[in-house]
C-alpha cells in the first residue's frame, strides 16, 4: 500500500485491529465513523446508515452535521446517503449547492450546516449492500479518481468491521441466551425435584405448582425456584410448626 498517503494504511489497519469482545456494535460503528474523519479523503463529518426495521437510519456519526443531514434525507426519503444505500453506487457531490434541483431538503440542511460536499459510498460484503457511510465536509473537495478509491478501500474494510462485529455479537447474544435457558431448566428440576420429595407428589405436579406460585405472586418462574432450592418451600408457604 505504499502509493497511498502516508498514514492511511494506518487508519484501515485500525479499523479492524481491536479486539470484537472488547466492543459492541455501536462502538464498532462509532470508530468507523471517527476514523473516516482522520482520513485523507479530507472530509470532517461522517455517519454511517444501516437499515434499522423498515427504514435507513444512521446508526453511528461523526460530527455535528453529519445527524442532520442523514436525517433530512430520510424525511426526503431521498439523497446521496440514500442513493448510494440503494443502488450499491458511489455518490459524489463536490458542489452541494449545485443540487437543488434534485435534493432541495438535503441541499437546505447542508447549507445550514456549512457543508459544501459530500461523498456517500455503499458498505458492501460479497456484492450485498449492507448500509452506506457518509462523508461530509465543510470546505470544497475535488474528488479525483484516486481520493475516491481510498474511499472506497476504507469503506470495504468498514464494511468488514461492521459486519463482522454484528455477527459477533448475534452469535454472543444468542449463546448467553440459551447458557441462561439451560441454567433455569436446571434450577426449575431442582426445585421439582425437591417439591416432589417433600409433598409425595409426582414431578408434574411439583411443575405445576411452581408454575401456579409464579403465576400468582407475579414472580418470574425461575425466581420462584431459587426459593424453593434454597428454602424447601414455596414463597408464601407457611413455616413448619416447632
Amino acid at each position: 500500500m505504499d502509493q497511498y498517503p502516508d498514514g492511511f494504511a494506518a487508519l484501515v489497519v485500525a479499523l479492524n485491529t481491536s479486539m470484537v469482545d472488547e466492543e459492541d456494535l455501536d462502538e464498532t460503528l462509532r470508530r468507523v465513523a471517527f476514523i473516516a474523519c482522520q482520513s485523507p479523503i479530507g472530509a470532517d463529518n461522517a455517519g454511517v446508515t444501516l437499515q434499522r426495521g423498515d427504514a435507513a437510519a444512521t446508526a453511528a456519526f461523526h460530527g455535528d452535521a453529519a445527524l442532520p443531514l442523514d436525517q433530512a434525507q430520510y424525511e426526503a426519503d431521498d439523497g446521496p446517503c440514500l442513493t448510494a444505500f440503494r443502488t450499491g453506487e458511489v455518490v459524489r457531490v463536490e458542489r452541494i449547492a449545485d443540487a437543488g434541483a434534485r435534493w432541495p431538503k438535503f441541499v437546505a440542511a447542508a447549507a445550514e450546516a456549512g457543508i459544501v460536499s459530500s461523498l456517500s459510498l455503499p458498505l458492501m460484503l460479497k456484492r450485498e449492500v449492507v448500509g452506506a457511510l457518509n462523508l461530509y465536509a465543510s470546505q470544497h473537495l475535488s474528488f479525483t479518481d484516486t481520493s475516491v478509491h481510498l474511499a472506497q478501500l476504507f469503506a470495504e474494510q468498514a464494511a468488514l468491521a461492521v459486519t463482522n462485529a454484528e455477527i459477533y455479537w448475534k452469535t454472543y447474544t444468542l449463546t448467553q441466551n440459551l447458557t441462561l435457558a439451560l441454567e433455569n431448566r436446571e434450577r426449575i428440576g431442582q426445585a421439582k425435584g425437591i417439591l416432589a420429595t417433600r409433598l409425595g407428589i409426582t414431578m408434574d405436579e411439583a411443575f405445576d405448582q411452581l408454575r401456579r406460585a409464579s403465576q400468582n405472586l407475579n414472580i418470574k418462574l425461575r425466581d420462584i425456584a431459587d426459593h424453593v432450592v434454597e428454602t424447601g418451600d414455596l414463597p408464601g408457604s407457611p413455616a413448619p410448626s416447632a
